[in-house]
């Protein structure tokens, strides 16, 4: 399923004293199956714009294409839209409002028109997909803790199952295993069902790990659009515009600096960890 957005901008309290333009004239595409990440400053335009993706905000100007559709026409289903596009917000209890987890889940698919037996079908392996424990599903979802709500409104969005799935900052408050868990279940969505994933973020290092694709906001432009390695070569623009770069990335070009024959594109620790070995060996081979 194919995105694309079309001169997009965005003005929230149009009109008034308050006015403040979120989004300027962006334009991009995404293709099908596409593992893409976008990045910007607190205020640079990244929620605004997904929320835009699904039709939950209406463009100023421009519009979304979902599979050559205009999103934003007269008369289209923005309900089937929203079971097909799926965002996940940052915090979950912007989608947690039903009196257990399991009628919560069952919610969404339950509004696409599915039968009864098919929505609980759903919201049962969404859950078990999740890693929510059986004892879980009938409690109230706001007795649970932050990991679990998390997991809980996840699932809830792939019981519709998502074509594209959108992650404002999923790994927000989780601790190193549950940031592990999270996206090794991303990287499965995406790899064994063909999901395209747009991912918000502000780690530069889960980015550089995981994503295919980079596209930087900034003040609601889109200023940068390329590969992990394309992008993160401009660092000192990124840091001009308070964005970090990995920190693989910091320890090669500090090794470089001080007379080590390194490349200064690696930006996981398995690229890193390659380049050392390499660099020593060429060393020991003199």
């Amino acid at each position: 399923m194919s995105v694309i957005v079309d001169h997009l901008s965005y003005i929230y309290s149009a009109g008034t004293t308050y006015e403040k333009k979120a989004l300027d004239d962006v334009s991009f595409k995404i293709d099908d199956g596409e593992y893409v990440a976008l990045l910007g400053q607190t205020g640079s335009g990244k929620s605004t714009l997904v929320q835009n993706l699904n039709g939950l905000l209406k463009p100023a100007s421009g519009t979304v294409y979902v599979n050559g559709e205009d999103i934003f026409e007269k008369g289209y289903d923005l309900k089937t839209l929203r079971g097909k596009v799926g965002l996940v917000f940052q915090y979950p209890e912007y989608q947690l409002f039903e009196e257990d987890v399991f009628t919560d889940v069952c919610f969404g698919p339950k509004n696409l028109g599915l039968e009864r037996t098919e929505v609980e079908l759903r919201s049962y392996e969404a859950l078990k997909q999740v890693g929510l424990k059986d004892e879980a599903f009938f409690q109230s979802p706001f007795e649970l803790s932050g990991g679990e709500k998390r997991r809980v409104a996840l699932a809830g969005v792939l019981a519709m199952k998502p074509e594209v799935l959108i992650l404002d900052e999923p790994t927000a408050g989780l601790d190193p295993n549950g940031r592990e868990w999270i996206f090794e279940l991303i990287g499965k969505l995406h790899d064994e069902q063909g999901i395209t994933i747009i991912l918000v973020s502000h780690s530069m290092d889960d980015v550089a790990e995981h994503a295919d694709r980079l596209l930087v906001m900034d003040k609601g432009a889109l200023t940068m659009d390329g590969t992990p390695k394309e992008v993160f070569a401009y660092y000192k623009e990124l840091m001009q515009i308070g964005l970090d770069i990995p920190e693989v990335s910091k320890v090669m070009h500090l090794l470089k600096e001080n007379g080590f024959n390194v490349s200064t594109d690696a930006i996981t620790l398995k690229e890193a960890a390659a380049e050392i070995l390499k660099s020593i060996n060429k060393g020991f081979n003199r």
